[in-house]
């Protein structure tokens, strides 16, 4: 899947896309904007601006063209993998071949003017559990002596979320209600969370679905997936406390997720597969249907992945936002395919635009822990930032980015683009 496109020395007529930190010309990943003044409309990223499709659509091929002419991405997800893989060569001959940039430079918009958008109509959300050190941080918190449970290492653990309420970056989060019971309470109380917190997770995006019945085979599960986001399931740990035994998240997990508006594309993301990290001598080999060689070998994605916290009173001083935690994605215990593969095991059928979460992913130190249950070790354990305030979970008027680079030598590095919210009061 490497070819022509990935070259570290190519360049485009797009001079702010050469060298750009995210969407430098070998990436091009897809998402949905409005232009000012105009409608939802299927783009691409290229250095600081946004590349209309739409008005381009005439020198795409003629399959591309009816899923592309549409206010969501949906139905380009549908088409089949090698259909999709077309648009990445024509985008980027059109971003490079200086005999391209009559048409196509009027079609540009500056990102900064733009909207954007969800990229698809999710008919579904499923978060799983797959960062293995943040099961075992969380474990550690709340059953000392067995903090991962036998299923574990033999099921990549999952439960069904709230697509409705999944939103892109930059939309604020408001703080939910609901109910809490301390170990002291006689009764449960009903009200704003007090342990409001973030979630680092990857999102993957459901290209062409299975019928329903018809189970997804390991080794055709990464051409299900149509592309990758940053995701932050924010949570409400002090409902999630209460109200999780015995059917698990509910109100807790479901009154927001924010998600990165842009799609990376598996082919731009193919120079940064990497091996699935070996497991320990000790743990279960996967179960038939959840093994692949080739899945082992490259299933797994080399990122980097970022979060910083930035409050008012920093904002207001000028401070630079705060690091909170930076670590690699190869902290997955189950890759992408094997997460795909499990869902459809049982014959759920999944569908283009389908949304699966990995789940927090925590390093195996506090440098890298994805959420501040972790980093505060339940709230036991305050940071102090520069400002002098200290935080065990977010206060309102904290912003929370998270960032994900993939690098690796010999090709140019690509980015996400920012996963970005802001808390805002509770409402009634």
């Amino acid at each position: 899947m490497i070819d022509h496109t990935h070259a570290a020395d190519l360049q485009s007529w797009v001079t702010s896309a050469n060298g750009h930190a995210a969407f430098p010309i070998q990436n091009l990943p897809l998402g949905i904007f409005s232009p000012p003044g105009g409608a939802p409309r299927a783009g691409v990223a290229i250095g600081d601006y946004i590349l209309d499709i739409k008005s381009i659509i005439d020198i795409l091929p003629t399959g591309l063209q009816a899923a592309l002419n549409q206010t969501r991405l949906n139905s380009f997800f549908a088409l089949p993998t090698a259909l999709r893989r077309e648009l990445r060569k024509v985008m980027s001959a059109s971003l490079s071949d200086l005999a391209f940039q009559k048409v196509v430079e009027p079609a540009l918009h500056p990102m900064d003017t733009c909207e954007l958008h969800l990229p698809a109509t999710i008919g579904d959300y499923t978060d799983f559990y797959v960062g293995i050190h943040h099961a075992t941080h969380v474990g550690q918190l709340f059953r000392p002596d067995n903090p991962l449970l036998p299923n574990y290492k033999y099921v990549p653990i999952g439960y069904h979320g709230r697509a409705s309420s999944i939103r892109p970056s930059g939309v604020p989060v408001v703080r939910p209600v609901g109910q809490t019971k301390g170990p002291q309470d006689s009764e449960p109380r009903f009200g704003p969370t007090r342990r409001l917190d973030y979630e680092l997770e990857l999102g993957l995006w459901i290209g062409e679905g299975n019928a329903l019945g018809e189970p997804i085979p390991i080794g055709q599960a990464a051409d299900h997936i149509a592309g990758f986001c940053l995701l932050n399931d924010w949570s409400a740990r002090d409902f999630q406390a209460w109200e999780y035994v015995p059917l698990g998240p509910f109100l807790a997990k479901n009154f927001h997720s924010t998600i990165s508006p842009w799609v990376i594309t598996p082919e731009a993301l193919a120079p940064f597969r990497t091996a699935q990290p070996a497991r320990d001598a000790a743990d279960p080999k996967p179960l038939p249907y959840l093994w692949d060689d080739g899945d082992q070998a490259g299933g797994a994605l080399a990122l980097d992945l970022s979060v910083t916290l930035s409050t008012t009173r920093m904002r207001d001083q000028g401070l630079p936002d705060f690091a909170l935690s930076h670590g690699p994605s190869s902290n997955m215990y189950w890759t992408p395919a094997q997460i795909v593969a499990h869902h459809a095991s049982n014959g759920c059928n999944l569908q283009p635009g389908d949304l699966l979460g990995t789940g927090t992913i925590s390093g195996p130190d506090r440098s890298a822990y994805g959420s501040l249950l972790e980093i505060s070790r339940g709230g036991a354990e305050p940071i102090t930032l520069p400002s002098g305030e200290q935080r065990t979970f977010l206060e309102d008027g904290d912003e929370v980015v998270l960032t994900a680079t993939a690098q690796r030598e010999g090709f140019a590095s690509i980015g996400f683009g920012e996963c970005r919210a802001r808390i805002l009061p509770a409402k009634g």
